[in-house]
């Protein structure tokens, strides 16, 4: 009886054009801060070191716009993928009422 086990690649996760991805140290020691991006496309003719990848990207602020378009220099295996951006509960605001004018 034999146990199957999962088989293991040299080849880093693929980065496609429209992935959400959280970017954190252990992607690249630049992103001390972590920033989530929206991925352009991802830069294959640049050449890099092995497991690592460059990409256009644009920079996301907590609302989900983008607020930066930026190149960046990571690896795909610490990168965290997203299904879609995390919300945040809205804020209600009171209605703004006018003073009722009598007579």
């Amino acid at each position: 009886m034999s146990i199957d086990k999962p088989k293991l690649t040299d080849s880093p996760p693929t980065v496609r054009s429209g992935d959400l991805l959280h970017l954190t140290r252990t992607a690249s020691p630049q992103f001390a801060q972590p920033i989530t991006v929206r991925v352009i496309r991802a830069l294959t003719d640049r050449h890099t070191y092995p497991g690592w990848l460059w990409i256009d990207a644009y920079q996301l602020g907590a609302n989900g716009d983008a607020v930066a378009r930026r190149e960046l220099y990571l690896m795909p295996a610490g990168a965290r993928r997203l299904a879609c951006l995390p919300t945040r509960p809205a804020v209600r605001r009171p209605l703004r009422r006018d003073p009722v004018r009598v007579g």
